[in-house]
Formats: C-alpha cells, structure tokens, sequence
C-alpha cells in the first residue's frame, strides 16, 4: 500500500546565486512534489503563489516578480506560514544579510520551521544564538538546520552532531574551510614548488568568481572564524564565544603593507606590494618540506579556536588531496584516533549549497509531514 504525503508549505527568501540554486531544486522531481512553495522573495518584493495563470519557472521568476512583487513584509511571511492550512510551514532563508537572522527566535517560537544557509544568526553573539536554540527544538516545536553554513553540501555539521549525540568525544577539529583560500593556496603553494606570485594567484581566482567583489573579504579570515564558531557551539566542552566570530582569534591575510588601501580599487591597484610577504612565507615553508594553508583549528585539549596560516609537510592531506576550491576537514576524536575522519569535496558553488539546503528540507519533511 503507498503512502502519500502531504506537501509542506515553504517560502524562500533571497534569490541570489544560492537562492535562484534552491528554487530549481525546489521547483524540479523528486522536491516538487514533497513541497509546496508558496511565497519568494528577493530583499525588495514578495511573490505569493501559485500563480492564477502560468507557473514560475526558474526562467520566468525575476521579470514575474519584478511586475507583480509586493513590498516584502517579513512579519507577514512568517505569519502566512505559520497560519497555512497544511501549516507548519517551512522558512528558507537564503539571504547573506543580518535582518531576517534576528528574527530566527520569532520565527521559530511561532513553529516555522526554518533552513538557512545564512551564517550570521549562528556565528553572531552568544545571545543572539542562544536565542534561537531556546526557540528550537527541543525547548520548542520548530525545527532550524543549517548544514550548508558550513562546507555547502558537505555534511560537516550532520557528522558533528552524529559523533557527539552518540557519545564520541571530539578532541580536535581542523581543516580548510574556505574555497575562495582552498584554491588559492592550493595554486601558490604547492608539493612540486612554484613561483606564481600571491597577487596573480588572486587576481585568478577573482576572475573565476571564487571571491566576493573585494577579496579582502575572503582574506581577512572572517568566513573561516564564523564557520568555526558554528562547530564550536555544536561542541559541549567548547569555549562559549560570547561575541561569536569576532571572539575567534583570526590571522588576516592583508599585509600591514595594504592595510591602508582605501578601497577595493585601491587595493587590487597595490595588490603586488604584499607579493614580497607571502613569497617569503612559502620558501620558508619550503624549505621544511612543507605547503602553506588557511585553516580552521578547533582544539579541545588547548581550549583553543582559532583561523590561521598553518604549514603542513608534502605528505599531509591538506597538501596533496585538495583541488580547485575543494574543503578538507578532519575530525580527531575518541573512536577516530590516530586516524582521523576526514570530509572532503567541493566547498562552494550554488548548486552545492542549495543541495545542502534542499537535503534540510527533505530531513524536516520526513520528520513533519502528514499522511493524506
């Protein structure tokens, strides 16, 4: 006998690479018939639907919304949802801003469940966090993942919680958690030697589209320490970061030579003034048999978290089984030791973090959804 389920009502806010990612994902088999999407947003305009004459498709969404969006109303999505016939409803919020992550305590007390890839709500003050997990399941009925805050579509954060909700005790997390540094240390840096400058490495991978508009953003470290304060608060034992992210200690990767520029153009204009700096971190490393990376260390037994450039010998994982913008990260613990466990793949990419996002959806579905 086949069982059917009801769909369950989502709305998406942000449709931005992510966003725009999750919405095909959303709106294709097998996800189309385990979800009802009723509302998407962009940060101006709101679209109810289903639409009264054609269906939006991920090639006629924009102009449809741009002609027929209402002004978004945060407080009225939530409401929608949480009032739906086939209510509780489901949250997406794919957005990179701080505004609808403030409001994750109030969403979610009002039993909408919610799924982010959005890191701010997470990695922000211990109160903000604190907030949203008092709102959560188990202290309240609303469920709230974020696998995709972490790795994209690795499952980072489904692995920690495993290890931990079955009695392992974590000693040590490390690893390259950010693609935009992945590939270009990977280029700088490599076993076989190489001469490549910093900057043109840089000036690479932000023409591939591997960093934001101002690669001082990937550079300062933030990402890395934000991703890490999200695996530190999974964690027991961890230090508490009462200020989140910025309780992280972060190496940054701007030489004091560039901390002056006044502007991303400023800065890409100087870029081969820090080339000196690296050059010398990498034949230092070099001349150790080692590779430099920017990675993630969470260390149980020295009570640290921390961001920084670390050197690794040729031999080391983090030296030679990394590619492109690949994550890598390793995760020492009671049962796992000497040999760790170790994740890696593709770090980064809409499609990969929408499947990250969409792969949450599926978990709240099996866990919520009513038989017909």
């Amino acid at each position: 006998m086949s069982v059917i389920l009801r769909p369950v009502p989502v709305a998406l806010i942000g449709l931005g690479g992510v966003g725009r990612a999750i919405l095909t994902q959303l709106l294709s088999p097998p996800l189309s018939s385990r979800f009802q999407l009723i509302l998407i947003a962009n940060s101006r305009l709101s679209l109810s639907l289903p639409l009264p004459a054609s269906p939006i498709t991920p090639n006629n969404y924009l102009p449809i919304l741009e002609a027929h969006g209402t002004q978004l109303d945060i407080p009225s999505v939530i409401s929608v949802l949480s009032t739906h016939p086939d209510a509780p409803g489901i949250l997406i919020d794919a957005t990179g801003s701080d505004v609808v992550p403030a409001l994750y305590s109030q969403i979610l007390s009002m039993g909408v469940h919610l799924v982010t890839p959005n890191k701010k709500g997470f990695s922000g003050s211990l109160e903000l966090y604190s907030r949203i997990q008092s709102a959560s399941f188990p202290h309240g009925n609303a469920l709230v993942y974020g696998e995709s805050t972490v790795g994209a579509g690795l499952p980072i954060l489904s692995t920690l919680k495993d290890l931990i909700a079955t009695g392992d005790e974590v000693e040590k997390i490390e690893g390259v958690f950010s693609g935009t540094l992945s590939y270009i240390f990977n280029e700088f840096s490599k076993v076989g030697g190489g001469d490549v400058k910093f900057s043109e490495v840089v000036k690479i991978a932000k023409d591939k589209g591997y960093t934001e508009p101002d690669p001082r953003d990937d550079l300062s470290g933030t990402d890395v320490a934000r991703k890490l304060t999200i695996l530190s608060r999974l964690i027991p034992s961890s230090a508490p970061l009462p200020e989140g992210y910025a309780s992280v200690p972060t190496q940054s990767l701007v030489p004091d030579v560039l901390a002056d520029a006044s502007s991303k153009e400023d800065y890409l204009s100087r870029l081969e003034e820090g080339d000196a700096y690296f050059s010398n971190l990498r034949e230092e490393a070099a001349k150790e048999g080692k590779v430099v990376r920017y990675v993630g260390v969470i260390d149980l037994k020295a009570g640290k978290v921390e961001a920084k450039l670390e050197r690794y010998p040729h031999d080391h994982a983090f030296a030679t089984a990394l590619q492109g913008s690949d994550n890598i990260i390793s995760f020492h613990t009671k049962r796992y030791s000497p040999r760790p466990l170790i994740i890696q793949g593709a770090g980064a990419g809409a499609d990969v973090t929408a499947m990250g996002c969409t792969s949450d959806l599926v978990k709240i579905h099996e866990r919520i959804a009513r038989r017909i």
